[in-house]
């Protein structure tokens, strides 16, 4: 594990009891705004990241702090995931299931360092569930080593999130995929999919939207269980590649029979 383990997973977890499940299931109509449209951001996001940067820079404080709602407010602010060292925080991962009051949400970080993940944790507050990797290090849940596994089904389990996916590209996709996988819903949560796929409950899953503080973690995370994420054309992810596209899968040979199937 890394060597900031510790505190960062002790933040994590007093941030997720004192702000995000103190507000989950209590938020006013006055609480919740839409960023764009279906794009929503709660009063508890924002003091989430709040208490999670200043915390974070306690820890570490010469590296960077990219959060999303400060990018949101500062788009700017992204370049600094290139910085030598950077934070990069998801406060509440899942806020549209969160704003409805219903799982799965969870909190991400990812600590990057000349634009390349070297640690990461995602979150599960309701389950008290913590993922963490570790660049050559190995991926744990909840302290224990973890290695990702396929579902076994005789048609592998796929999640595809078509929500940012413009036709007719998202027609095409689904013609390609039928007969040949098993069709699920996404959780609409990275810090849920991630774990997923190496729990082995999908084996793969194929992302549109890339932003560094839903993926940089998970990827790490997914990469060191032993499975794969790629973009599309098989190239590394690195959270400061503002491209679009990524296939990730249980296993190394699991994204190479999706990819021939979808790309």
């Amino acid at each position: 594990m890394h060597t900031l383990h510790t505190p960062v997973s002790d933040l994590i977890r007093t941030v997720a009891r004192e702000v995000v499940l103190h507000h989950y299931q209590q938020l006013a109509a006055d609480q919740i705004d839409e960023k764009t449209p279906g794009d929503l951001v709660t009063i508890a996001d924002k003091e989430s990241e709040r208490r999670l940067s200043a915390g974070l820079a306690l820890i570490l404080p010469d590296a960077s702090i990219v959060g999303e709602e400060a990018v949101e407010a500062d788009p700017a602010l992204i370049e600094r995931v290139n910085d030598s060292v950077a934070w990069i925080i998801d406060p509440i991962d899942g806020t549209h299931n969160y704003a409805h009051g219903h799982p799965p949400f969870g909190i991400i970080i990812a600590l990057v360092e000349a634009g390349e993940t070297v640690a990461g944790w995602l979150y599960d507050p309701l389950a008290d569930r913590m993922c963490h990797a570790v660049r050559d290090g190995g991926a744990f849940i909840n302290d224990a080593p973890v290695m990702a596994r396929e579902s076994g089904n005789a048609l592998p389990v796929a999640a595809i999130s078509t929500l940012f996916i413009p036709e007719p590209r998202r027609t095409a996709l689904s013609d390609a995929m039928r007969g040949k996988f098993t069709m699920v819903d996404i959780p609409r949560c990275a810090a849920e999919q991630y774990p997923r796929l190496v729990l082995g409950q999908n084996d793969m899953t194929l992302f549109e939207r890339t932003l560094p503080w839903d993926h940089a973690a998970g990827v790490l995370f997914i990469q060191e269980a032993g499975g794969k994420a790629a973009r599309l054309d098989g190239s590394p992810y690195r959270p400061g590649d503002q491209r679009k596209g990524m296939l990730a899968a249980a296993s190394p040979a699991m994204w190479d029979t999706a990819a021939a199937i979808i790309v």
